[in-house]
């Protein structure tokens, strides 16, 4: 009796330290899901918008649940605002720092998912290096521990150049961000082998300390197989195509 009840224990503690996908992560997952098949969201921002704080404290718990629900908001609020107001796109800047999102009884904006959240509170203008000074409640409570380079190659900001749409969920984040971020590194980078240089996103330029710096980069395209080495090779960074593109989804 005393070893089954130990086998209980264990097998409890090993689940719920897993990541599991939560009802929250599911809403999120049908919410792109529906602007694919172009169904009518209306509900699920509704649920969304009606949410409160504790409910997404309580049942979003790991980095995983986090990361795979606000990728997941984020890029289907890109479809559904910009395909309702697409000249909102002429004014980026102020389009991604606009509160417009309806989150848990708050309006929120782009820029406080994506630095806030999902990057935990870096500084929008600080290439990775800069955290912000005074990061609010909303943000302190519901942001990742340990962020992950990879949410550049899953978050979808409408641009022609950006990386694109998957639906991600908690179980399978490490595979999916893998699949996504080799697939658009092969896609996005060139490496010239003749001058030992490699032409690659801008993405890299912007959240350089993300990445890890110039050396962390290397790194990474190293181990992609974009760049046979990173002896001496040189980077250079692609000019960055903001033609306003929407529906480019993939399946992962």
């Amino acid at each position: 009796m005393k070893l089954k009840g130990i086998i209980i224990v264990a097998f409890l503690f090993f689940s719920f330290g897993k990541a599991q996908t939560t009802y929250l992560n599911t809403l999120s997952e049908q919410f792109l899901s529906q602007i694919k098949n172009s169904e009518d969201t209306q509900d699920i921002r509704k649920q969304l918008s009606n949410l409160s704080i504790e409910e997404l404290t309580k049942t979003l718990k790991t980095d995983e649940q986090k990361l795979a629900f606000w990728v997941n908001v984020y890029n289907a609020y890109i479809q559904v605002i910009l395909k309702r107001t697409p000249d909102l796109y002429e004014n980026r800047g102020s389009f991604f720092s606009k509160d417009q999102i309806r989150i848990a009884g708050s309006t929120i904006s782009f820029d406080k998912i994506e630095h806030g959240i999902i990057r935990r509170s870096q500084s929008k203008l600080g290439l990775g290096y800069v955290k912000k000074g005074f990061p609010d409640k909303f943000e302190r409570l519901l942001r990742v521990e340990n962020p992950d380079y990879r949410i550049h190659f899953a978050l979808n900001c409408g641009a022609k150049d950006c990386p694109p749409v998957g639906i991600y969920t908690p179980t399978k984040l490490d595979s999916q961000f893998a699949k996504s971020t080799k697939l658009f590194l092969k896609g996005s980078s060139t490496y010239n082998s003749t001058e030992n240089t490699v032409l690659i996103t801008s993405l890299f330029s912007w959240f350089r300390g993300d990445f890890g710096g110039k050396d962390g980069t290397k790194e990474i395209l190293k181990n992609q197989g974009i760049i046979p080495s990173i002896e001496g090779v040189e980077l250079e960074y692609k000019d960055y195509d903001w033609t306003l593109a929407l529906d480019n989804f993939i399946e992962l």
